[in-house]
């Protein structure tokens, strides 16, 4: 069992940075890789980033490429989601997940922290 929480949003202005932490319990983190996807109000959770057990290996959305960067740090069994150049759209509740499958949709992850919210004002 994995227990995830996510922490680092807040209200940032557009062209801003922020950098959300997922805090995982369990030992088992190290062997399992992470993700974050986001929820804006009205619309479906989606994937923004996921990063392999080892750290070395990432993937983005194409909404996000070039201006997030994910990274973990498994002696502090924590991932990361940094964001810079914030846009208004990237408004959204974050949250991080453990990734169970190859999947990078909500079905192939589990153990959902409770989210952090990032608002982007214009």
């Amino acid at each position: 069992q994995v227990q995830l929480v996510e922490s680092g949003g807040g209200l940032v202005q557009a062209g801003g940075s922020l950098r959300l932490s997922c805090a995982a319990s369990g030992r088992a983190f190290s062997s399992y890789g992470m993700g974050w996807f986001r929820q804006a109000p009205g619309k479906e959770r989606e994937f923004v980033a996921t990063i392999s057990w080892s750290g070395s290996n990432t993937l983005y959305a194409d909404s996000v490429k070039g201006r997030f960067t994910i990274s973990r740090d498994n002696a502090k069994h924590t991932v990361y989601l940094q964001m810079n150049s914030l846009k208004p759209e990237d408004t959204a509740v974050y949250y991080c997940a453990v990734r169970i499958s190859r999947v990078d949709t909500t079905t192939g992850y589990a153990y959902w922290g409770q989210g952090t919210q990032v608002t982007v004002s214009s």
